[in-house]
């Protein structure tokens, strides 16, 4: 049986990046290679912050989520959860946090 390649957030994005917004919060930034790519990756039905909070474990009513259009950026930012550098922290920087969301997988259409 083979399975068939789907479209992925970073198919559509020149760089999908995260970084520590303070010991707090985390921060992801999509860059998004053109204005369709943006059109598909700031559309509320596919990205959203229900979206982001079961990708990370997150309370929902706290991501928040920023569409740049004039960049083709969509920028989320999300509390930690643990802080940065505590006994349980696995990525001291945040910069494996974007892998779950580049894999995220584009809507088929």
């Amino acid at each position: 049986m083979t399975e068939t390649a789907r479209t992925t957030l970073s198919d559509l994005a020149s760089e999908v990046r995260s970084k520590n917004a303070g010991p707090f919060w985390v921060t992801m930034e999509v860059f998004l290679r053109d204005s369709a790519g943006y059109g598909i990756a700031a559309d509320g039905s596919f990205l959203d912050e229900r979206v982001i909070a079961e990708l990370y474990a997150v309370d929902e009513s706290h991501v928040q989520i920023f569409r740049i259009p004039s960049l083709n950026v969509v920028k989320i930012s999300f509390p930690r959860r643990v802080g940065q550098a505590s006994l349980h922290d696995r990525d001291i920087h945040s910069g494996q946090h974007h892998v779950p969301l580049a894999m995220l997988p584009v809507p088929a259409g």
